[in-house]
């Protein structure tokens, strides 16, 4: 989760900053690490997949139900990514408005 937070913080920067002053050469970096992000955050759901089927051999074929505790865990890296695209889509939408507001800043 540790690449997660930190491309998701720099994207939240990024749409901060874009949000404050829209200017088009940030819009190829919000892409780039939006799509880090989720990248970032599905690896952290396939390493955990990974884990939690290499272990769930050696439990008990009647407590094999923890697999979904494993899942639902390697789940959270998913949320995580997405709580940060969310947030920073909104401030890039807030950036977005205000060029179509005509709040353009200067070159």
């Amino acid at each position: 989760m540790f690449p997660t937070l930190a491309f998701g913080l720099l994207m939240l920067f990024v749409a901060a900053r874009y949000a404050l002053r829209p200017e088009r050469r940030f819009v190829p970096l919000l892409l780039g690490l939006g799509t880090v992000t989720l990248a970032s955050g599905a690896l952290g759901f396939v390493t955990g997949l990974m884990a939690t089927f290499r272990y769930v051999g050696g439990v008990a074929p009647s407590e094999r139900y923890v697999a979904l505790i494993g899942i639902g865990e390697s789940l959270a890296n998913v949320a995580f990514a997405l709580v940060f695209v969310v947030l920073a889509a909104l401030a890039a939408s807030v950036g977005a408005w205000r060029i179509a507001r005509g709040h353009l800043a200067p070159a």
